[in-house]
């Protein structure tokens, strides 16, 4: 398949990455040169230099013949533009644009996408996606990411282990043996900055992070059993009132009935002014964040959970700390520069939301076609969790889990049979219409895909 990404920055080369990986025919363009050369030089991938919205330099990229194009540069209007393009004068079946203004994203004008209008198959919008990932985190506080799979029923938790964690030092099986009726299986360690899918034998150390994924009846059990209480969430301070920060608020005032009180905090007296306008019951304070006699104000000593979302990594970061430092129980950090995020443990930030894995995994849920049904990127895209359903051509159709030949860094994290959720044994066996949401590290990926038999196809 030949695909087109407009812009090499951090989306679009990870994206050009994941597609290399799995051979495809990937063509990156950027205004950057530099950027151009560092994808060409660490990928698998052609690069042109130019403007993605100049139809000599689409042609020149292949446009021609392409079977997808991904827009992903900065500018929303450059995005719109390739995309109309694409369409127009290339006749590229499918286009993806990442659009960051609300305005493009209304419902009202929604008509704008049309094919006879401004031909855009899948509008990505990163604010929306982080806001929606702040709310499963505030949902899940215990765990430092967290996303649901197989109609809801199972949720990945990842889990920080302290040195007080009850189940320390315990192989992996034993712990199988002593919680025989958990739902939860380890899929993932990340030891010393290291993402690795654990065997049987393998033990959990203090310090490690770990990926569950629980049966979502069993989440709570899960929690405690690796030593995390789970408060609920009345109280929530937002610092920062740009997109994120309201849509987050305006969320949190959609939930049934009124469960959670926000207050918001923003620098600028314009966005301040403007989010206490849009927004009904959140209370919106104007100052900064890492002013303590402000936070003291707002009451950070009797919140919840501090939620820092401003357009600056080092802002969230102390803010998140200094928080923390005042009495707050739960930080979670909007953290764009992913060199950051080993900073989050020693600390003692709880959660991360990291803009990029989120667009990351928006996109490449639009991507794979067939029976690919749900991707969510790990880490740095150190791994994916993909939900598939299994087709009579698989491999693995018909066999019992212990006879089918992962690789290494691949583990089955949830299987469903008949629309009911059953916890992957050795001895069970996988059927044509189960659905399996695996772990696998990047470098698998591409086997799994083969053992699925799943195209990375499209309409």
């Amino acid at each position: 398949m030949k695909v087109i990404i407009c812009g090499a920055g951090q989306v679009g080369w990870q994206i050009a990455r994941h597609l290399s990986n799995e051979r495809n025919d990937v063509t990156v363009v950027d205004y950057n040169a530099d950027l151009v050369r560092r994808a060409t030089d660490t990928l698998d991938v052609q690069g042109v230099a130019g403007f993605a919205s100049y139809p000599d330099v689409l042609e020149r990229a292949g446009a021609r013949d392409a079977d997808m194009i991904i827009a992903a540069t900065h500018s929303d209007e450059v995005n719109m533009v390739t995309c109309q393009i694409a369409h127009s004068v290339f006749d590229v079946p499918r286009k993806i644009a990442r659009l960051r203004a609300q305005s493009y994203l209304d419902a009202i004008y929604s008509d704008l996408y049309r094919r006879d209008h401004m031909p855009i198959e899948v509008v990505i919008s990163p604010e929306r996606e982080v806001a929606a990932a702040a709310l499963k985190r505030l949902a899940a506080p215990a765990a430092f990411d967290t996303e649901f799979f197989l109609d809801g029923k199972l949720q990945l938790l990842g889990i920080t282990l302290d040195e007080d964690c009850p189940v320390l030092n315990t192989p992996l099986r034993q712990l199988s043996d002593l919680f025989s009726t958990l739902r939860a299986v380890v899929v993932g360690v990340r030891r010393e900055g290291v993402l690795f899918a654990p065997e049987p034998g393998d033990q959990m150390f203090g310090g490690d992070e770990i990926y569950v994924m629980s049966n979502i009846k069993d989440a709570q059990r899960t929690l405690e059993i690796f030593g995390k209480k789970s408060n609920k969430q009345e109280r929530v301070i937002l610092i920062g009132g740009g997109n994120v920060g309201r849509m987050v608020a305006e969320k949190i005032e959609a939930l049934p009935g009124r469960g959670i009180r926000a207050k918001m905090i923003e620098k600028s007296r314009q966005v301040a002014e403007a989010a206490a306008e849009s927004l009904e019951r959140t209370i919106v304070l104007h100052g900064d964040g890492l002013d303590s006699a402000l936070l003291r104000e707002a009451g950070i000593d009797r919140a919840d959970a501090v939620l820092a979302v401003t357009d600056d990594d080092k802002t969230n970061i102390l803010t998140a700390v200094r928080a923390k430092s005042q009495g707050c129980p739960l930080a979670i950090a909007l953290i764009n520069d992913p060199t950051l995020v080993p900073l989050m443990a020693p600390l003692g930030i709880d959660a991360y939301i990291n803009p990029r894995a989120t667009t990351v995994s928006s996109i490449l849920r639009h991507i794979r076609h067939g029976r690919v049904s749900d991707v969510y990127s790990l880490g740095d895209a150190e791994a994916e969790i993909i939900e598939a359903e299994v087709l009579s051509t698989s491999p693995i159709a018909g066999q019992l889990v212990r006879d089918i030949s992962f690789p290494e860094g691949v583990l089955i994290g949830g299987l469903m049979q008949d629309g009911e959720l059953v916890k992957p044994l050795g001895d069970t066996r996988i059927n044509e219409g189960d659905k399996l949401a695996l772990f696998a590290l990047a470098k698998d990926i591409g086997e799994v895909e083969r053992l699925l038999q799943v195209s990375i196809d499209f309409f």
